[in-house]
């Protein structure tokens, strides 16, 4: 169970977070934070086992405890303003293969704007966060 929780969460950062993908391996500390992460977790899989719960749903709670301080999706956010509202841009960059890259340097760039507006799931559709982040995008890309 332990090294499949590892997977997944592996998986989901790549997917949801390469941000904080491509800053563990800069510091050479994947191995220790899948390790940390997967640790907090493994009291509630012992606990879930006890109660006859499947493995499957074990490990959709643990993943969503995991991931919980990851949501929502900085990257996911961003990636879908410039797909929405920058549509040329986007899939100039899909096709030349920089879009990743590119959303995690707006990551960066936006970092003060998701900071202002406290961005969490409560807030990820607010209308002003939206047009202060197409704003920043808009200032990136020109």
């Amino acid at each position: 169970m332990q090294s499949m929780l590892t997977e997944k969460l592996w998986a989901y950062i790549v997917h949801n977070n390469p941000d904080l993908m491509f800053s563990l391996q800069e510091d050479h500390s994947v191995t220790r934070y899948l390790e940390e992460k997967v640790s907090t977790v493994m009291p509630m899989v012992a606990q879930l086992i006890d109660e006859g719960k499947p493995p499957y749903i074990i490990e959709e709670l643990c993943l969503n405890a995991m991931t919980e301080e990851l949501k929502p999706s900085r990257y996911q956010y961003i990636r879908s303003v410039i797909e929405e509202e920058f549509n040329a841009d986007y899939e100039r960059m899909k096709e030349n293969g920089t879009l990743t890259y590119e959303v995690v340097n707006l990551i960066e760039a936006c970092k003060g704007i998701f900071n202002d507006f406290d961005f969490n799931s409560e807030n990820e559709s607010n209308r002003h966060l939206r047009y202060a982040i197409i704003g920043q995008v808009h200032d990136y890309l020109a």
